[in-house]
């Protein structure tokens, strides 16, 4: 009798989230730096500022702008330091490290050529190294719900469904 393993049979696939997260560090931008007294915002200082700082350390990398201070920043100082960075960071965007990661990824899964999973069977991976949070598997599932033939969560051989279209 041969032993026949099911599971690979299945034509299941298998997504790990864990395989979207960016591998690159995310490094912060922070505009308390270049603040009168780490307080203020002076509009012309801070222009010179921004206009005299070397940009090449954010090139290719991902950077999170952020105000470590207690100081009321303008919205435009946020857009003015993103004309900088634009072209020069790898991506760029307002939050602090873990924020650019939750972004990273959320982009990672909606680049997901959702082609290769219409009328498929699809289980998200749910254990694995990394502590991954809840909006990751939400957003697997709103891409996913439009062209799988159903969703699952777990591993192969042990899955919780999730949907299954009718």
């Amino acid at each position: 009798m041969e032993i026949k393993n099911k599971v690979a049979e299945s034509g299941i696939i298998t997504l790990n989230l864990e395989d979207f997260f960016s591998k690159e560090e995310v490094i912060l931008f922070d505009i308390k730096d270049h603040l009168f007294m780490e307080m203020i915002l002076k509009e012309k200082d801070f222009r010179e500022a921004l206009k005299t700082l070397d940009w090449e350390k954010y090139r290719g990398r991902n950077v999170g702008i952020v105000c470590s201070a207690d100081a009321i920043i303008p919205q435009w100082a946020y857009m003015l330091i993103t004309t900088y960075l634009f072209g020069v960071a790898r991506f760029v965007a307002v939050g602090d490290a873990d924020e650019i990661k939750k972004r990273l990824l959320l982009k990672e899964i909606n680049t997901l050529n959702t082609d290769d999973y219409k009328d498929t069977r699809v289980v998200i991976k749910g254990c694995g190294d990394m502590q991954i949070s809840d909006y990751a598997y939400a957003e697997i599932t709103r891409v996913l719900l439009p062209v799988a033939k159903s969703i699952m969560y777990g591993e192969p051989c042990s899955t919780v469904p999730v949907y299954k279209k009718k």
